[in-house]
């Protein structure tokens, strides 16, 4: 496989050295398809060896959460990308041969390869595999001539071509299916800051979107004539109005320990002399206006820090990181602080670097925070996790994955 992987990168060395304005337009045309298609092939061969590696099990081997945070660490992908590559491989994995055999040679492409292997997923389990194996057949036919939004249509009415007795029997079980599918994926999710800027993307089922929908219609409208909001805007306000008096009510469960709170760190002289920004704990950074905003809205706790060398100590009276503890361990580590992970602080624990029962205490030079699955690897596996010169937690591998074991750290939360 190695061997074969680098005369396709000669290969591609070949093709990046060519000179492409002397291609005649034919040729130019002719390339553009060869390159697409080999580009597909290998990429279906990539996903086979993702697939090879998450049924192995290498990634959490390995320390890793899952696969996916494996491949976003080790190919430096996105955190979408690495999960949707995990879970296409396991798709085409779960798919008839011929879906894969048409990957490898090129005849359909990596999204039409999704979209043929969702379809035959989806199919009900009394057509049997011969009805199956007619329609793999022909949507790949089809794939000849149709993009994967129109052949998804098209999947949809297959069984009507090739097998019509069972059209309408399936029509119903596939709805019953698709509001199961909406249920199973459904998912909100908030990116990282920038710019001043989250983006907030994710799918709802039916019924929680018309909760959504009840929710937010009645602060949707235009505050009088001379509102310039654009709907999407009224619909922001309107999210943000709906989070409020959630956390007005005062009944929200504990989140990590605390009562749901917005903590805002700001450097003692910005405090003192009302100006400069804020950091909340997810590392946005806020205006002093916006500061202040809260602060009328909402109970803000300042989190107010002199500097690195000052630290927060309660000794040996407390085994557990709660309250003002817990909240500046959150703010010195982020999430969780071991190497590639991206759990956030909410699912983390405050880990003693030295235990509690060697006489470790319950201060910030002696914590790090770790999710559930890495709180367990580092007290039961081979892991090690010491507090570096600069106050960061580092963690040393073990000796069969390192054999130098060299320290590492989380480099996915940006305040590491």
């Amino acid at each position: 496989m190695l061997r074969a992987l680098a005369q396709a990168g000669g290969t591609v060395d070949d093709c990046a050295d060519a000179v492409l304005w002397a291609l005649s337009d034919d040729e130019l045309l002719a390339s553009v398809d060869a390159a697409h298609v080999v580009a597909q092939r290998l990429a279906a061969i990539q996903l086979a060896l993702v697939r090879e590696l998450d049924t192995r099990g290498l990634a959490v081997e390995q320390g890793a959460t899952s696969t996916a945070v494996w491949l976003r660490d080790r190919l430096r992908l996105t955190s979408r990308s690495a999960r949707q590559m995990v879970q296409l491989a396991a798709t085409i994995d779960a798919a008839p041969a011929t879906v894969r055999d048409a990957l490898l040679d090129g005849t359909i492409t990596l999204e039409q390869g999704r979209v043929v292997a969702e379809t035959i997923a989806a199919l009900p389990a009394e057509v049997g595999p011969e009805v199956a194996d007619k329609a793999t057949e022909l949507l790949i036919t089809w794939a000849d001539r149709f993009d994967p939004a129109i052949l998804c249509r098209l999947g949809e009415r297959v069984l009507g071509h090739v097998a019509p007795d069972l059209a309408d029997q399936a029509e119903l079980a596939a709805l019953q299916r698709a509001v199961e599918r909406a249920e199973a994926r459904r998912h909100v999710t908030l990116s990282e800051p920038r710019d001043g800027q989250v983006r907030l993307s994710g799918n709802l089922d039916s019924e929680t979107a018309s909760l959504l929908r009840e929710a937010m219609d009645p602060l949707c409208a235009p505050a009088g004539e001379h509102d310039d909001r654009s709907p999407g805007q009224r619909r922001a306000d309107a999210l943000g109005d709906i989070c409020r008096l959630a956390l007005r009510t005062g009944t929200l469960p504990d989140n990590g320990g605390d009562q749901p709170q917005i903590v805002v760190t700001m450097s003692l002289d910005a405090l003192l002399n009302g100006v400069g920004a804020g950091t909340l704990e997810t590392g946005a950074r806020l205006t002093a206006g916006a500061v202040r905003r809260l602060a009328c809205d909402a109970a803000v706790l300042p989190a107010v820090l002199a500097g690195n060398s000052q630290i927060l100590d309660v000794g040996r009276q407390r085994r557990l990181f709660t309250g003002p503890l817990r909240r500046a361990l959150v703010l010195g580590d982020g999430d969780c602080a071991f190497p590639g992970c991206d759990r956030p602080s909410r699912w983390c624990d405050g880990h003693h670097v030295r235990h509690w029962a060697d006489g470790g205490a319950t201060a910030l030079d002696n914590a790090v925070l770790l999710c559930g699955q890495h709180h367990r690897l580092i007290h039961h596996g081979d892991w090690n996790v010491r507090i570096a010169p600069d106050s960061q937690p580092e963690f040393l591998p073990p000796g069969w994955l390192d054999p130098l074991r060299t320290p590492r750290r989380n480099l996915f939360h940006r305040r590491c």
